[in-house]
Order: C-alpha cells, then structure tokens, then sequence
C-alpha cells in the first residue's frame, strides 16, 4: 500500500512518534496494523501521581510537541486526527504519538474522537487535516494533562458529548473551551497563554509548532532540568529515602510493641520459658529437687471487702499487690500467680539457685510483713491489713499448662504442704515447715530467730512446725 508517494517503510519511528497505524484493506479483505515500538500504554492511563510532578508534567508536553514537530516537518505535513487515544508512553516515560499518516484513508466517525478536533475541522464536510488543526488538538491534550482529567468533564454533567461539540461548531464571541485548573500544579503562566493560543477560533490566530517548540524549551530551561530520567531518578531517590526513614520509624515503632508484648509475657511466664514459647518450641515438664515454695492470704479479707464497694477492693488490691510485687523484684523470687487475696510464689526455679531458695523466700516475707505493717486502707483508714504466710521447702514439677492461655504451674506434694502452712499459720507471722527450718539451719545459723509453735496437726505434714 502506499501513501502519499511512499511506502511503510519509509515512514520510519521519530523523535516521540511511533509508526502505529490500522487500515481495512477492500481488496484483500484483512485489517492491517503497523507497530514498531513495544508494550506502551495510553498517557491517559498514566499514574496521577506522576501527573501532579510539574516537571514531568511538562516534559509529556514537550514530547508531544517534538512528535508533533516531527510530523509537521515530515511529508505527512500533519496528524490530523490527533486525540489522547494517539498518545503512549513508553517504558523510558516518553510519550509517543501514534496512528499518524491515515488522513486520506480514514476519517473520524466516533462522536467522543470529535471533542480533541478543531472548529474548521468539526464544519467542514470533507477531511480538511491541516497543521493548525493539529495545533488545536494538542491544546485539548495539554488541558488534560494540567486538569489530570479529561479536558471536557469540568463542565456541568449534564451536557453530552454532542453539546460540546456542537457549541464548538457553532462558535463565539467567548468560544467553549476546556476550563484550566492552573492551581493544581506550579503551571507557568507562559504556558497557560500559549495552550490558549493554540486553541483560537481562527485557524489563522495560532501559533505554528516552532514557536510552540520555542516557548515550551523557554518554559523547561526555567525549571533547572533538562533531563526527564535525571529528574524521575532524583524523584525515586527522595521517595525511596522517605522510605527508608518511614521504615527505620515503623521498625522503632514495632520494636517498641515487642519490648510490651516481651515485658507483658515475661510477667505471665518465666523469661526462659516464654522465649522458648516464642522460638515455637516445646516446653517438657521439669522436675526441681530443692525449692521453697510461699504461700500467702489477707487475715479476714472476707470481712474487709464486704466494708468496701467492689470498686474499692479492686483498688486496694491493686495498690497492695502493685507494691509486693515491686518487693519480689528484689529478690531471687518468681511469682507464679495471685488468686483473690492470695499470693503463690517460689524461689529455685525454674534458674536453680542451689540452697539460696530458701534464704530468698525468707527475706521476701519479711520485707512483706514490713510493707503491710505501714499500709493504710485509705476507704477503712482504721482497719489494718495483715498477711498469713506459710513457706515450705522441698521438690516439685513445674511445666506449662494450656495453649490459648498457657500458664506456668507447680505440681507436688511440697506445694500442697505450703499451703496447709499458709492457712493454718498465724497473721503477721511466718509460718515454717520442717525442711525449710533444717536448709536455714544448716546454711543460715543464726541468721533468723526462729521459734518453735509445737506440735501442731497439719493434713499430710506429721512433724513439729515453726
């Protein structure tokens, strides 16, 4: 096929043209097509984003104008069907104009094709392609890239395609134009003038590709690049530097939520324990040969907390235990739980300690009995709170017990004995069992004073307690 005196090949790719073009052949009955460059896509499919970038914003123009130019200087002389749809962009952000070179054999018949083409072209009832209509189109494509949106949807909704189109026929005093949105992007007033110039009534009126060539250069040297890829790789170094200072703050952020999440585990499990849990392991039941186990209760709690509202006991137990267990953050001492008024604690596991178990438990609940001595009630200032405490020494199995709520738990006989030590001693004293005194003894002699409460029936604990 041939046109205008030669051939496809011929009409090789310039500078932001591409040689894309579709044809219905009569004779051979087949549709041709004609694409040299690869995969690119629709400038109005382009990201937003990249379109609120002034600069970029006005190199797509400029590439345009310099596919323009080609064209206009070529023998094709002009587009002639010029629309946002004959605009691609290619993978290097240049865009290419396409389906150029068809004036003769095809004619716009899509009535939305109409609102890119000029008055004189609209009017005329024969192809009338010229290069001032081209300057036209390129003015609707430069609104829409100002707007980021296409150039025509300012405008009330209710008006068709076939309105626009025909007050443009029609003409004015004040002709229908696109409305520009200068405010949304730093738009050179240079520009603003001369997209409207492109877009005068008279075909006459407006100005050619090279003095358009010429503003556009002007316009671009003021923005301190020339370079588009320069200038996108400036854009991505500032966004992946942003990045990198979001992600540094996110990282902070969410070791800070771990540190929480750490200490809040640490306080339900043990440290090993809970970091063996988080690792996904397993934690096997282990068995202790020497520890001390404590017990403790609120001498008549019941009768406390029926003098308090609900919201006054929860208080005081709050205060009261917020204290003791800064008191066992002194001490070589795990609490493993608190239920009501009463008070579970040991000391050997699950960090072995040697004969230090004991030692430990003692001056715990020493320093117990001194912080409660001083602890006033503030809703019953006259009442005083005393502590029953019972400490046995002996072995025992400790291991986790449940999954959606694990709990570290004691099992043996040594715990079932400190608590008969616990309910059957005395407010304000330390109850003793057997083995506890016999580890002070032998490695803390008189250290403590120790006095004896006799013979005193215990369940399943036969022996004389302290």
């Amino acid at each position: 096929m041939e046109m205008k005196g030669k051939s496809y090949r011929s009409l090789q790719s310039g500078p932001s043209t591409i040689t894309s073009s579709s044809v219905f052949d009569d004779e051979n009955n087949i549709f041709k097509v004609a694409l040299l460059d690869k995969d690119p896509v629709l400038i109005t499919n382009h990201p937003p984003t990249l379109l609120s970038n002034s600069f970029y914003n006005d190199c797509l123009k400029e590439n345009l104008l310099q596919g323009l130019n080609y064209i206009h200087h070529s023998f094709v002389l002009c587009h002639g069907r010029l629309t946002s749809a004959c605009c691609l962009l290619t993978d290097a952000f240049q865009v290419k104009i396409c389906d150029y070179g068809m004036s003769e054999l095809t004619r716009i018949s899509e009535i939305k094709h109409k609102l890119w083409s000029a008055p004189e072209v609209l009017n005329s009832s024969t192809p009338c392609n010229t290069k001032a209509g081209d300057i036209y189109s390129f003015a609707i494509i430069a609104a829409e890239t100002i707007n980021r949106k296409p150039a025509w949807l300012l405008y009330d909704g209710n008006m068709r395609e076939e309105d626009i189109i025909a007050r443009v026929k029609k003409g004015a005093t004040v002709p229908l134009r696109p409305q520009l949105q200068s405010d949304l992007l730093d738009v050179p007033s240079e520009l603003i003038t001369s997209v409207r110039n492109c877009w005068r009534e008279k075909p006459d009126n407006r100005p050619s590709i090279d003095s358009i060539c010429d503003q556009m250069k002007e316009v671009m040297s003021t923005a301190g690049q020339t370079n588009l890829m320069d200038h996108v790789f400036a854009i991505l170094e500032e966004h992946t530097a942003s990045l990198e200072l979001e992600v540094e703050d996110r990282s902070k952020e969410l070791m800070e939520e771990k540190k929480k999440a750490d200490l809040l585990l640490s306080r339900m499990l043990p440290r090993q324990v809970a970091e063996r849990l988080k690792l996904g392991q397993s934690v096997e039941p282990e068995g202790f040969d020497s520890v001390t186990v404590f017990f403790s209760d609120i001498v008549k709690f019941t009768i406390l907390s029926s003098k308090c509202s609900p919201f006054q006991v929860v208080s005081l137990l709050n205060e009261l235990y917020g204290n003791l267990d800064a008191i066992i953050e002194e001490h070589d001492v795990y609490k493993v739980e608190s239920i009501g008024d009463g008070y579970l604690c040991v000391s050997g596991l699950p960090l072995r300690n040697g004969h230090q178990h004991v030692k430990e438990i003692v001056e715990m609940s020493v320093c117990f009995n001194e912080y409660v001595d001083s602890f006033k009630i503030p809703s019953l200032p006259r009442e005083k709170v005393q502590l029953r405490i019972g400490v046995n020494s002996g072995p025992c199995v400790a291991g986790v017990v449940g999954l959606s709520m694990p709990r570290y738990c004691l099992f043996g006989d040594t715990v079932n004995t400190a608590s008969r030590m616990e309910s059957n001693g005395k407010s304000g004293k330390i109850h003793l069992s057997k083995s506890s005194l016999t580890l002070l003894e032998r490695h803390y002699e008189g250290v403590y004073d120790i006095e004896s409460r006799g013979d005193v029936i215990i369940k399943a604990c036969s022996s004389r307690v302290y």
